[in-house]
């Protein structure tokens, strides 16, 4: 402590620096930031960066932001140390002997993030640009800017580290002041795009208000000289007209025994442009010119204040909001008004507690003070929620004994379950977590996904289903033609972890089984016209008589014993005879002594169930006999069977379940359930999971989706009624399910 009170006694403006740098720690944390501000000056010297700005100044003046947000002393100390790593021999090691894992790691994370200055500065500059197509290039950095945002959050274990990046940032600003040129609007609009967002999601709002005003201030010189002159026209007259409001409050406030803070609210000139340029109207309209803060100590204050403003003064209409009741995204917390006073100007005015006021200021790095009460903010639900948990975790950390246990938890929260990767076009791609190589290549391309046969990481060849980590530049190695490996499927290997790419893997190979049907069904198809001589015969009208769209539907209608050679034929030969669906492929077929299916009046008789109703016990059941292929059973209320029976009604035949059908313990029935559901990723697992869960077989499945609709078909095996009653009810559980229901 000696050395601390030694530097503050150097020069009077010194000391104020080390005062402000040193506000709030303890005698030990002081000394060492005093230390650490010695070994910048040793390391630094008078090198500078690449704005110009002396790092000495940069690392000091990011030191002062981040004691003004209230952060620890290793918060400050990686401030002061942030380019000590380049600038002083084994730096990393000096910095963890010196001054413990935490700082060492602070100072990294920042390295890391600095990573990411190429594609934060492109994309502010591609969101500069104006000319041909700028429209179509500006509309894609707004996701592309959104992602970098998530992707400085992700990239990081400690929060810290963004917020040392955030006053980075506000310093460099401060700097560019006396410093035009491009490289100050570029510095500008990088701030808007990414940085004064970031800062707004964390809640983080004076820090928030000094990035947009800076740049606003380099980007639109005439525009805010405009606002900031219609400001000064009118200073005296609105700070008068703030006092006489402050002074009234105060007293109607402390005569009903209200203790509260109240002051002019200072204004930020971005917010009046945006304002004015949001809502359409000039600065006379702009309510929150004259505004007014009223900090309370407990949350019902805050509305007994409000009734007294409302009160005093008319309301304006449409401009009162309860953030108390209804926080923001960010957990923003206050209340907002605006009124009309009696001269008929208006005035706008903010009231919160002492707590939601240091919250409003500080965000996540207000946590070493309070902690925010009435939250039930939990991890895993949203991203935004997320953001908002982790601002409760940080709030925590003085009421957590074991900083150990605090360390752990803060490590198990993470912020996103997404990774975010880089094209070798430095284009940034989501994933979730978990994600591969191959995973990246479906994600840019199904084709390229296809034909990948290997990738590299940062130019380092590594396999497939190597996990990616956020960061990370990928670039896919692939073959002129081919496709994909029933492998990639398999999921004890681990190739693919994006539910979209295993559905695009599959359908490729359903697509390679519909092709080798097809051929199959087409040398059917040619072998039976060749015996009937009908080698000329028009396919498509062939597979209109059969009731099908076109000839390939046929070829695949035969190949899986949809269609039968007999009712081909029938067809080639032009006969108004019923066409009676086919038997089921691989279905139970009732032979002598079988009692599943009795045929009233007929004994030793083979029956099947019938392809198009395929009904279970105990559906109501009737027969149609077959030409030479037995009986057909088929529900009473089957379409198809009504069709025939009005043609040929005496091969009509009674039939009914056998009276121990219930007691065949084996016995399954094919049934067709069809799902309609609004399409989204996770649906198809969703369901099969549920089919899965309750053992359910499945023996064939089609998808469509038309219109953000996904029509499903399932074909399963199920012992009864009950069963399928019981599996229709959990489907319709699903979420997204619109209907679920027996074909």
């Amino acid at each position: 402590m000696v050395s601390v009170v030694h530097s503050l006694q150097q020069s009077s403006g010194e000391a104020e620096t080390l005062a402000k740098l040193c506000l709030g720690l303890s005698a030990d944390g002081a000394a060492g930031a005093v230390e650490a501000l010695t070994l910048a000056r040793e390391a630094y010297g008078g090198k500078l960066l690449g704005t110009g700005e002396s790092i000495l100044q940069h690392a000091l003046g990011m030191a002062l932001i981040v004691a003004s947000l209230d952060l620890d002393v290793d918060a400050r100390i990686a401030a002061l140390l942030f380019a000590a790593t380049d600038h002083v021999k084994d730096g990393n090691e000096r910095l963890k002997a010196g001054y413990g894992d935490t700082v060492a790691g602070l100072v990294a994370g920042l390295h890391r993030l600095g990573s990411l200055r190429p594609l934060t500065r492109a994309a502010a500059g591609a969101g500069t640009v104006a000319g041909p197509g700028a429209a179509d290039l500006r509309a894609e950095v707004k996701p592309q800017a959104e992602i970098l945002r998530k992707m400085l959050l992700a990239m990081v274990d400690d929060i810290r580290v963004v917020l040392l990046r955030l006053a980075s940032r506000v310093q460099t600003l401060r700097f560019l002041n006396n410093q035009p040129g491009e490289q100050r609007l570029q510095m500008a609009q990088e701030s808007l795009l990414i940085y004064a967002p970031l800062a707004n999601r964390l809640g983080i709002w004076h820090v928030k208000w000094e990035l947009e005003d800076l740049s606003f201030r380099y980007l639109e010189p005439e525009t805010y000289k405009r606002i900031a002159k219609m400001l000064d026209e009118k200073r005296s007259e609105r700070a008068s007209f703030i006092d006489d409001a402050v002074a009234r409050l105060q007293a109607e406030v402390a005569a009903v025994g209200v203790r509260a803070e109240i002051y002019g609210r200072p204004k930020h000139i971005f917010s009046i442009w945006n304002k004015m340029r949001g809502k359409d109207i000039d600065f006379a309209n702009v309510y929150d010119v004259r505004a007014v803060r009223i900090i309370v100590d407990e949350i019902k204050d805050c509305y007994t204040a409000l009734g007294i403003v409302h009160h005093l003064w008319q309301p304006i209409h449409g401009e009162f909001d309860d953030y108390i009741s209804h926080p923001k995204g960010n957990f923003y917390r206050s209340l907002h008004t605006a009124v009309e006073v009696e001269d008929g100007r208006s005035l706008e005015v903010q009231i919160r507690t002492r707590e939601m006021h240091e919250h409003a200021e500080l965000g996540v790095a207000a946590h070493w003070r309070y902690k925010e009460s009435g939250s039930s903010v939990k991890a895993g639900g949203t991203y935004e929620d997320k953001i908002s948990w982790l601002r409760q975790l940080l709030s925590w950390r003085d009421e957590i004994a074991d900083s150990a246990e605090w360390v752990e938890q803060f490590k198990r929260a993470a912020l996103d379950d997404t990774i975010y990767v880089l094209t070798p076009q430095d284009k940034v791609i989501d994933l979730p977590r978990g994600a591969t190589a191959l995973d990246f290549a479906y994600r840019l391309h199904t084709d390229l996904g296809h034909r990948c046969r290997g990738a590299k990481i940062d130019g380092h060849m590594v396999p497939l289903n190597t996990p990616l980590k956020t960061g990370q530049r990928i670039e896919v190695v692939t073959v002129k033609s081919g496709g994909p490996s029933r492998d990639w499927l398999n999921p004890t290997q681990a190739y693919l972890a994006s539910p979209r790419a295993r559905s695009k893997v599959k359908q490729w190979f359903a697509a390679l089984d519909d092709a080798e049907l097809l051929a199959q069904g087409r040398s059917l198809v040619t072998r039976e016209l060749q015996r009937e001589s009908q080698s000329q015969a028009n396919l498509d009208e062939l597979a209109a008589k059969l009731g099908l769209k076109s000839a390939e539907a046929l070829f695949l209608a035969v190949a899986r014993g949809e269609v039968g050679m007999r009712a081909l034929d029938v067809a080639l030969r032009g006969s108004t005879a019923a066409l009676e669906p086919e038997p089921e492929i691989h279905t139970r077929k009732s032979r002598a002594g079988d009692s599943r299916i009795l045929v009233v009046g007929v004994d030793k008789l083979l029956t099947q169930v019938g392809l198009c109703c395929k009904p279970i016990p105990p559906d109501a059941i009737t027969g149609f006999v077959t030409r030479g292929k037995g009986i057909s059973i088929h529900r009473v209320d089957c379409s198809n069977f009504r069709n025939m029976a009005a043609r040929n009604p005496e091969r009509v035949i009674g039939t009914e379940w056998g009276e121990q059908w219930a007691a065949q313990s084996g016995a399954v029935y094919s049934v067709d359930l069809l799902v309609d559901a609004g399409d989204r990723q996770g649906l198809l697992r969703d369901i099969s999971d549920i089919l899965t869960r309750e053992k359910i077989n499945v023996t064939a499945v089609r998808t469509q989706t038309r219109a953000g609709i996904a029509h499903m078909s399932f074909t399963v095996e199920l012992s009864g009624t009950a069963a399928l009653q019981k599996a229709l009810a959990l489907l319709r559980e699903v979420p997204g399910v619109v209907s679920a229901q027996r074909r």
